[in-house]
């Protein structure tokens, strides 16, 4: 009873399971270009952080734009994320970004994606200090990304 419990639990924040065997050759083989702004992520993974994040807006800032890094000074004008690095390939898009508030932390989500639909494969806590999208790649293909309770 305590394990299918502790399964329900773990299912509900957001377990960071492997990649796949198929999906970790096809993500490891593809080429990544390069995506410098929030918006030269396709809307469809716009939509869908947005989903992922839960609210109203895409509550993310620009890379290097002020953001609420922490929750001593509040400023409601500011996102709670910020992009760091991000990059998409013929089907997949990689975003990795800083979330603050009172755990200041670092998240990266993988997106399956086509102009037709798009869909959350993978993500979680990831190491900080990322700063390219070859060793954000790297991260999720070596397992390091952890469970995130929050997005």
């Amino acid at each position: 009873m305590a394990r299918m419990f502790l399964a329900i639990v773990a299912g509900l924040m957001g377990v960071a399971q492997p990649l796949p065997d198929v999906l970790r050759g096809h993500v490891n083989s593809e080429r990544f270009e390069i995506v410098t702004s929030v918006r030269g992520l396709p809307l469809g993974v716009r939509d869908a952080l947005q989903e992922l994040f839960g609210g109203v807006s895409l509550d993310i800032a620009e890379p290097g734009a002020p953001f609420q890094i922490t929750d001593v000074v509040f400023d409601r004008r500011l996102p709670t994320r910020r992009l760091v690095a991000s990059g998409c390939s013929r089907d997949h898009c990689l975003v990795y970004y800083e979330r603050g508030g009172i755990a200041h932390s670092f998240h990266v989500a993988l997106f399956h994606w086509t102009p037709a639909a798009t869909k959350f494969e993978s993500g979680g806590i990831a190491p900080g200090g990322l700063k390219s999208v070859d060793r954000v790649r790297a991260a999720v293909l070596s397992g390091s990304i952890k469970p995130a309770s929050t997005w």
